[in-house]
């Protein structure tokens, strides 16, 4: 098959493993900014949440990646699986014990409520546990089980959130006595999507529970120092990913005057969901791109592949962000049901960009993982962070959550050039700049007129949206057909 049509075929899978759940989980965003009508009660739930995220980059510690590297260079297969597997048991459990034993520190250092930091606690450990099970699923191409799984985890989630925060208040309010009454707990919304998020993870855990069981336990002492080796820098860049990604609820919430910070962490929080379009896209697109590149490495000019790669992966994120920025009106009034909320709306265009952006990073960084120079990853995010930390401290105070979308803008599009600049250097890749320029730079100019010049019209922006498919039909038309049409020859 058609390498590149194997890989849409595969980011089309993955993408509908991350998308759906996603769709799903969209139906939470407007039930709790009902919930949460006041925009802090949301706001705690993010800045909980982004907590959750960063400590989560620690407990994998690169491991994710690391895996893949080491299990399609590696003969012995299993010896990976098992080390990677115990690794990482044993890094969970010694963090679960850890936690409980301190949970106040925590607490404090966090400026989390104590009683939140058991949940959290168990969501990660959880989260840990399936992460080698479902890498392994990637790196053997099963992408349907993969995403089958996911869709199971978030619908349980999904389902849970809606029991709780909906039906069993109604149901405890008619009926004083029974079991639904001994549930409900007022004021316990944040408790409930926790419980909803441990009993989702742990059934997903469950699934990928024979993976332990197939594995004939060993744990090879001199593979797990190379893994840790590969894994340091990729940690490090995790690690700024996340500073980059979530940092700004966390600092919103501790420069923001105590009075307003947890309704603007709410509302910033809210609007920035609107973005998860794109995010969605780049992580489908990451999915299935990251095993590909492995795979790959030593084809025939794979520089070639990797650079068709990148271009239609901007071609398509230069229509989504067109896309949301025209119908952005649109999704608010559907998925953010609380007028309070939609004075963000502002930082959605930002935020889209700045996403885009880590896409394109993301798609430039094959030259440093299949190179083995992870560090020069860690390099370039660790600017993309202090970018961050430095935008949002010194502006924060002055703008508020604007600050926060800006610094995510020119923290991912200065990693992105770095990256483009460094591989240039270290493995060329023979990208199609005129191109790349041509349709980033229209989709932006297009956006910039649907939303600031035009007012967020509809009708002007859909026209511009619509020109902006013509043309890349007149111009791609072609391409695409050769890629996508399957014929027997190609089977």
């Amino acid at each position: 098959m058609n390498p590149l049509k194997k890989l849409f075929k595969q980011t089309f899978i993955y993408g509908l493993a991350t998308v759906l759940p996603r769709v799903i989980s969209f139906f939470l965003l407007p039930l709790y900014t009902s919930v949460f009508e006041n925009a802090s009660g949301y706001g705690q739930y993010t800045n909980i949440y982004a907590w959750i995220a960063i400590f989560n980059v620690f407990l994998a510690y690169g491991m994710e990646t690391t895996f893949f590297r080491f299990y399609n260079k590696n003969k012995d297969k299993e010896n990976v699986v098992s080390t990677a597997l115990l690794s990482l048991l044993g890094s969970s459990l010694l963090f679960l014990i850890f936690a409980m034993t301190v949970k106040g520190w925590f607490a404090n250092f966090t400026n989390i409520d104590a009683e939140y930091i058991r949940f959290t606690t168990y969501i990660l450990v959880l989260d840990a546990l399936a992460i080698v099970p479902f890498a392994l699923l990637r790196a053997n191409e099963k992408p349907m089980r993969y995403g089958l799984l996911k869709v199971i985890n978030v619908a349980i989630n999904l389902g849970f959130n809606v029991f709780f925060l909906l039906i069993l208040p109604g149901m405890s309010g008619e009926n004083n006595e029974g079991f639904t009454a001994s549930l409900y707990r007022e004021g316990w919304e944040i408790q409930y999507i926790f419980i909803s998020n441990i009993i989702a993870s742990g059934i997903t855990l469950l699934f990928l529970l024979p993976t332990y069981f197939r594995v004939k336990f060993r744990f090879d002492v001199s593979l797990w120092k190379q893994m840790l080796k590969y894994a340091g820098p990729i940690l490090i860049a995790g690690i700024a990913f996340t500073i980059n990604e979530v940092l700004d609820k966390i600092l919103l919430t501790e420069l923001l005057p105590d009075n307003i910070a947890e309704a603007e962490v709410g509302k910033y929080g809210a609007c920035y969901k609107l973005a998860l379009f794109m995010t969605l896209f780049g992580t489908a697109f990451r999915m299935g791109v990251e095993p590909f590149f492995f795979s790959h490495a030593n084809k025939e000019n794979p520089q070639k592949t990797y650079a068709q790669i990148t271009n239609y992966f901007i071609i398509l994120g230069s229509v989504i962000l067109l896309g949301v920025v025209v119908f952005i009106n649109v999704l608010a009034k559907l998925l953010i049901r609380n007028s309070v909320y939609w004075e963000a709306l502002d930082v959605v265009p930002i935020i889209l960009l700045g996403s885009l952006c880590l896409g394109i990073y993301h798609n430039l960084s094959v030259w440093y993982k299949i190179t083995d120079k992870t560090k020069y990853g860690a390099y370039i995010s660790s600017v993309g962070a202090l970018a961050t930390l430095f935008i949002n401290f010194v502006f924060i105070p002055k703008i508020g959550y604007m600050a926060s979308a800006l610094a995510t803008l020119i923290a991912y599009a200065t990693m992105m050039i770095l990256s483009y600049s460094l591989g240039k250097k270290h493995y060329p890749i023979p990208y199609n700049m005129r191109k790349i320029t041509f349709y980033l730079g229209l989709s932006i100019l297009f956006s910039v007129l649907s939303f600031y010049v035009f007012n967020r019209n509809l009708i002007a922006g859909g026209a511009l949206l619509l020109l902006f498919l013509i043309l890349i039909y007149k111009l791609e038309g072609e391409n695409l057909r050769t890629i996508f049409q399957s014929t027997s020859k190609t089977q």
